[in-house]
């Protein structure tokens, strides 16, 4: 089967897409995975009723527990906003691919 120019051109730019999207798809992984991370942190200083220690580079320093408490909050809010970002993208990424896919199927029958 012949494919035209016009097609090869749709099928190398769906390959970029669907590289773009497992790119995307890491990337908002790994927010999930620091999100979560965040809330865990924020449950446990919850339940703490002594002394909170803060990791920063290899050392751990007493820090105070408001203060902490604080900075994980601005965390989580971030990092929900970038989730969000990511999800919207995600969906117009796979609108996107689903479109360019039916006019390659659509050239190829």
């Amino acid at each position: 089967m012949d494919i035209d120019k016009e097609t090869q051109q749709k099928i190398k730019q769906l390959q970029i897409f669907e590289q773009n999207f497992q790119q995307m798809l890491m990337q908002k992984q790994a927010f999930q995975m620091g999100l979560t991370e965040t809330e865990n942190a924020l449950s446990e200083i919850a339940k703490s009723k002594g002394e909170v220690y803060k990791m920063i580079g290899q050392i751990i320093i007493k820090t105070d527990k408001s203060k902490v408490e604080s900075e994980l909050k601005r965390k989580q809010e971030l990092l929900s906003l970038r989730l969000k970002t990511f999800e919207k993208q995600e969906s117009e990424l796979t609108k996107q691919l689903e479109e360019l896919r039916a006019e390659i199927m659509k050239k190829m029958k």
